[in-house]
């Protein structure tokens, strides 16, 4: 799996860059095609910084979370959640979609 983290109008600190990579090697477990994960973080005038982590799976299925908070730390823990449920959402979705063959139809 690809990771990439980048920062705009912000510094990425070696623990920044461990504490995204810890949090989002776990979302393979929850939908398994991913294959990249972009974390982008952004600090604002204000000191406000936002999180932007865009999942990348098989067959074009694309997965993007925006989170906006005063601690990074903290803004990447909620936007990971968000994007655990995303992609069990996801995971269901295509397992509830299985053709089975009803017996009463004759």
């Amino acid at each position: 799996m690809l990771f990439t983290i980048t920062g705009k109008h912000i510094d990425i600190t070696q623990a920044i860059r461990n504490h995204a990579e810890q949090k989002t090697s776990k979302l393979p477990k929850y939908y398994s095609s991913i294959n990249q994960i972009e974390v982008i973080l952004d600090g604002s005038s204000g000191g406000s910084t936002s999180v932007q982590i865009i999942a990348r799976g098989e067959h074009s299925n694309i997965f993007i979370v925006n989170e906006t908070d005063e601690d990074a730390y903290k803004c990447i823990d909620i936007a990971v959640h968000k994007l655990e449920r995303q992609l069990r959402k996801k995971k269901e979705k295509e397992r509830g979609h299985k053709h089975t063959v009803e017996a009463d139809r004759e």
